[in-house]
């Protein structure tokens, strides 16, 4: 058998534009843009918390949210669903295209096509690289599972679902109504 090849940056840039890629453990992972429900819940997510983490109104501010941040973690190129920073720690946005510096909070919105990659792969990447707060939406299941880190490693605090209001940490300043991310 040929030895597989690392996967490079330059790998990513020749992806199709309809495609998004992630480098996990130098292997080159690509899936198509996301279908409406995946969309819908995280354009939803990142709409929500916006306000008033982000921009500071309804809420304690303090954070840069972002939608799909393209992470350079530790030779890892990952690029969660929605990712957050505390402005204390990473007080102005990169030039670069990406990140170095882990996020404080990634949510992964959880399809068929990334599932098994976003909870097998890069779960255990973002605890190691020091993301303290990883949350999974399943649009399908109509679920969201909020975990923390923990000596690197996640401990689950909550699984909710359906239309529950729920407040969850690190966003739990505010309460979030999970039926609005359902389309």
């Amino acid at each position: 058998m040929p030895a597989a090849r690392i996967a490079t940056y330059d790998d990513l840039l020749a992806l199709p534009p309809n495609r998004v890629g992630e480098i996990v453990d130098g292997t080159l992972y690509s899936h198509p843009r996301p279908a409406p429900k995946h969309a819908r819940s995280s354009s939803v997510m990142g709409g929500k918390l916006m306000m008033p983490f982000d921009e500071g109104r309804g809420g304690p501010g303090g954070w840069w949210i972002l939608d799909e941040p393209e992470c350079h973690l530790e030779g890892h190129v990952l690029v969660p669903d929605l990712a957050g920073w505390r402005r204390e720690r990473l007080p102005a946005l990169p030039d670069a295209a990406w990140f170095e510096q882990a996020p404080d909070w990634v949510c992964e919105i959880l399809s068929p096509a990334t599932a098994r990659l976003d909870r097998v792969r890069k779960m255990p990447i973002y605890a190691q690289t020091g993301v303290s707060h990883l949350w999974l939406v399943d649009p399908e299941l109509r679920t969201l599972e909020a975990c923390a880190r923990q000596d690197a490693r996640w401990l689950l605090l909550a699984s909710h679902s359906e239309d529950d209001a729920v407040r969850v940490p690190p966003f739990d300043a505010i309460e979030l109504e999970l039926a609005l991310l359902w389309s």
